[in-house]
C-alpha cells in the first residue's frame, strides 16, 4: 500500500479528528461538534467543509496558492474572532500529527509513517498560506474600522442605542 492510498483510505477518520481538534479551539465546542445544520451552526459547517476540501488538496500536494479557497473560508471566520495569528492557524498544523498517529496505529500502514515528509511539507505550505490570508483579513477589518471612525459611523455602531443617546443629549442640553 502506498502513502497516498493509506491517507485516502483513512480520510474520514483523519478529517473527523481534525475537525474535532479545530472546533475544540472555540468556547462552544459541544454545540459546534453536535449541531450539523449549516444554518444553525455556520462555523461548524464551514470548518467541516473546508477541512474536508483542504485534506483532499493536501493529498494532491502542490503549492500554497492552490489551498486558497478552503483556507480563505476558515481564515475569514477566525480573523474576526478573538484569535491571535498563531491560534488562528495552529489547528491546520494538527493534521500532520493526526495522520501520523492514525497511520502508526495500523499494522498495514505503520511503515508508511516515514514517508509523510511530502504530505507534511504540503501542510506547512498550507499553514503559511493561511497565515497570509489571516493577515489580509485582519488588515481588511482594520481598514473597515478606520473608515467607520472617519465617517462617524462608529458613533452609531459602537455606542448605545442612537435614540437613547439622543435622549441623553437632550437632557444635557435642557
Amino acid at each position: 500500500m502506498e502513502l497516498t492510498e493509506a491517507l485516502h483510505n483513512n480520510r474520514y477518520t483523519i478529517v473527523d479528528k481534525w475537525v474535532v481538534y479545530t472546533l475544540a479551539t472555540y468556547q462552544a465546542t459541544d454545540f459546534l461538534n453536535k449541531e450539523k445544520d449549516r444554518f444553525a451552526n455556520p462555523i461548524g459547517s464551514t470548518i467541516r467543509t473546508s477541512l474536508k476540501t483542504l485534506f483532499q488538496l493536501l493529498l494532491k500536494g502542490g503549492d500554497g496558492a492552490g489551498y486558497a479557497e478552503p483556507l480563505s473560508q476558515i481564515m475569514h471566520l477566525r480573523s474576526v474572532q478573538e484569535f491571535t495569528p498563531s491560534q488562528a492557524v495552529a489547528p491546520l498544523n494538527a493534521v500532520k500529527h493526526i495522520a501520523r498517529d492514525i497511520l502508526a496505529a495500523d499494522k498495514q500502514t505503520k511503515d508508511l509513517v516515514k514517508d509523510l515528509y511530502d504530505f507534511e511539507f504540503a501542510v506547512d505550505l498550507a499553514v503559511l498560506a493561511a497565515f497570509d490570508l489571516y493577515m489580509q483579513c485582519r488588515e481588511k477589518v482594520y481598514r473597515i474600522r478606520i473608515a467607520e471612525i472617519k465617517s462617524g459611523a462608529a458613533i452609531l455602531t459602537d455606542s448605545a442605542c442612537p435614540s437613547k443617546a439622543l435622549k441623553n443629549i437632550r437632557k444635557i442640553n435642557e
